[in-house]
Order: structure tokens, then sequence, then C-alpha cells
């Protein structure tokens, strides 16, 4: 399924494009983290040297900051990596997207993007207002007829119905961005019921929230970074988003992912039965049962406290 790059960091095919990305990919909200853009490049920089050639970003992760990071610590070395970022219309029409389009251009420096997706299908009325006329699908299309990016996705983390939804328009997805992890294996699954599908029609997966969005089942004890890693790694996905903003942490994933090998079905079958017990009523994956991994740019778009006047 995987072969391995010269740094020895794995990679697979990106669906039926087959273009070939690193297993592991590099979280763009957590570049907007470090206090200054020296540290942020130092990430960027090292990420690629270790052998990352996945870039995940979204136009508004720390209001603009992160794509504007990674796009001043890709000059020059563009053409080593595959460049995805998201669009955040939240349910607005193509218009808005193309805006944010360029905006997102401008940012990350770049003339196109490999990687244009949706953001956060996270509420009900928003994959019916994505193919209406006039809707943020026909953004896609046109941004793709323009040259400016190459392929098109979505993402989301709350409702895997919600991405079942999204599949049956039957449109030419490209890639599909959904949370991944063994506690997930066991409550409101997306492995289960959403990665078959896109396995079945050629979808890429990406993975994410492997450490369940804030790595509070690590912090639990519930389970090792390693292990809810490489079960992350062992299914079966293009590639993994991984939140990395020290160089300690890019450390300890590049050695996971550096010659990894798949869990075996029992090391996996091990591993579920010992998290079933935490898994079951979701508390480590809060995104799906509480506001606490909303965007503030999807709750402003519905009208919702943002998250910060729900935490004061």
């Amino acid at each position: 399924m995987a072969h391995s790059t010269a740094v020895e960091v794995p990679t697979r095919p990106f669906g039926r494009t087959g273009i070939p990305v690193s297993i592991l990919a590099l979280g763009g909200w957590h570049i907007g983290l470090p206090k200054t853009e020296r540290e942020a490049t130092r990430l960027v920089h090292a990420a690629i040297d270790g052998g990352i050639t996945f870039m995940d970003n979204a136009w508004d992760y720390n209001d603009g900051v992160s794509e504007t990071r990674m796009g001043k610590a890709l000059v020059g070395r563009r053409d080593k990596v595959f460049l995805m970022t998201k669009v955040c219309v939240h349910g607005r029409d193509a218009r808005t997207a193309m805006k944010q389009l360029e905006d997102s251009l401008r940012r990350l420096k770049t003339d196109y993007l490999d990687l244009w997706q949706i953001h956060e299908v996270i509420f009900d009325d928003e994959p019916a207002k994505y193919f209406a006329p006039g809707g943020a699908v026909e953004a896609l299309d046109r941004a793709r007829q323009q040259g400016k990016v190459r392929f098109v996705g979505f993402t989301g983390h709350k409702d895997p119905d919600l991405h079942l939804e999204m599949l049956a328009h039957d449109y030419q997805w490209d890639a599909c961005q959904l949370p991944l992890n063994c506690f997930d294996a066991s409550f409101r699954s997306f492995e289960q019921r959403v990665l078959p599908e896109l396995n079945r029609r050629g979808i890429a997966p990406i993975g994410m929230k492997s450490l369940g969005g804030d790595g509070r089942p690590v912090k639990a004890k519930a389970v090792t970074a390693q292990e809810a890693i490489r079960y992350a790694l062992s299914l079966p996905i293009a590639t993994l988003v991984s939140g990395i903003d020290t160089m300690r942490v890019l450390k300890q994933n590049l050695a996971i992912a550096q010659g990894f090998r798949p869990m075996s079905d029992r090391q996996r079958e091990a591993l579920l039965r010992r998290t079933l017990p935490k898994a079951i009523d979701g508390r480590f994956e809060l995104y799906k049962i509480s506001a606490a991994f909303d965007g503030n740019e999807s709750r402003r778009q519905h009208g919702l406290p943002l998250m910060d006047e729900l935490t004061a």
C-alpha cells in the first residue's frame, strides 16, 4: 500500500489521482501557535526536511495567520509540497468562496492549490446550500477550470451523516477529511460508516484528530501518542493531519511515521477492546458531542455565540 521516500517517511497514493503524499501531514492551525514567525518557519522547514510533503491549512485558521506563516515558510519550497487549504463559507455563496480563494492564494504566496476543501461541514443546513445554484460547489468547479485548484474535497468532524449527505450528491470529490482514531471506531463512527465509502469511490481519505483533537486521551493515559497515531495510520487513508506546534512534537511524530509499519489485526483489536469503556460516551471526542471544536467563522455565520463568549 505504501512505499518509502528517500527520508523514509512512507508515501501513499492520494486516492484515484495516484499522486504520492506523505502519510503524515503538517496541521495548519498549529502553525499559528508558535510565538514568532521565525519559529513557525523553522517547523515547516524541519517538517519538509523530515519527509512531510502534505501541508494542511484553512482560510480562517488563527484569523489568517496560519496561511500567512505557511506562505512565507514555503517561499523557495513550494514545489516540494502538496498544498491544501480550506474555504470557510459555512453556507455562503460561490462569490464568497472565490474571494476567500484569492485571499488564500495571496497569503500562501502561490498561484494554485493542490487541494481546496469546503471546511467544517457540521450544521444540518449546509450540504443543501453548497449544492444549490450559486453555492460553493460552483466555486470549486470554477476554481478548477481556472487552474487555481487541482483537486477539491470537504471536511467535517461532527456527524458521519453529514459526510454521507455530501457524498450522496454524487459529486466528483477528490478528497474528504474526517476524524479517525481508536475511540471513533466505537462511537458515531466515521471509520465504520464513511471511510469504506471513500475508498470504494477512490476519494482520498485524510485523517485528523488522531489524539482526539486536544490530546485529552493521552493526558488521561487512556492511550499513548504512539498507539493513537499508529492506529490512525494503519487505516486505509492517504495521509493523517497532525497538529504540530513544537520541534519536540515534530520529532515525536516523525519518529512514528518514519519506517512505519501498520498494526496487525490482533494489535488493533486489543487496542479497541482496551479503549472501548472510555469510547462509548464520546468523552475523548468532544468535537462530536459539544461545540468545543467548532470554528468561530462557522458559528458566526449561523448566528451562534463565538467560542470565547461561551467560555467567558
